[in-house]
């Protein structure tokens, strides 16, 4: 008769190889999203451009864009923030996250509550969906996590208070 100490490292270590399994089918499906973002970004560039012929304004030449409105790099699922950058530079679920938290007016929120917000089921894999990208969001100076699992908008930015 097998141990119950056995019994439990055999399930932890299948539960361990089905997250990693998950894990690199994410890595995959968040690249495949990237060059969906990328290619919408260049039709759009191309559909912007003006006929043949046609003198293009000022703002589409030499990819000149006006000083208060930044754009992020093509392909960037979440940009690093700085200065000028528009909130529509993060992919839309990063945008919704943001927007959820400025809605807040600088209050902290958990992923819980963040999940919620989102009209997400409130369950282990939808709350760490969040948690990834909040954190990411964190991580390239969007938002701010206030204490571990705590987030709020960093002040002056996106809204932030």
């Amino acid at each position: 008769m097998p141990s119950v100490m056995g019994l439990l490292e055999e399930r932890e270590r299948a539960a361990r190889q089905r997250v990693e399994a998950l894990q690199a089918e994410l890595q995959e499906a968040e690249a495949a999203w990237e060059r969906f973002v990328i290619a919408r970004q260049t039709v759009a560039e191309v559909l912007a451009e003006p006929p043949a012929g046609e003198k293009a304004p000022l703002a589409a030449v030499a990819g000149h864009r006006p000083a208060r409105v930044a754009k992020a790099a093509p392909g960037s699922v979440v940009p690093a923030w700085r200065k000028g950058l528009a909130l529509d530079s993060p992919a839309p679920d990063y945008q919704r996250l943001v927007e959820i938290l400025v809605d807040r007016g600088g209050e902290a929120m958990d992923c819980r509550q963040l999940a919620a917000a989102l009209g997400l089921e409130v369950v282990a894999a939808k709350v760490e969906g969040v948690r990834s990208k909040v954190k990411r969001l964190a991580a390239r100076g969007w938002l701010f996590e206030e204490r571990p699992g705590m987030f709020r908008t960093v002040a002056g930015r996106a809204g932030g208070s």
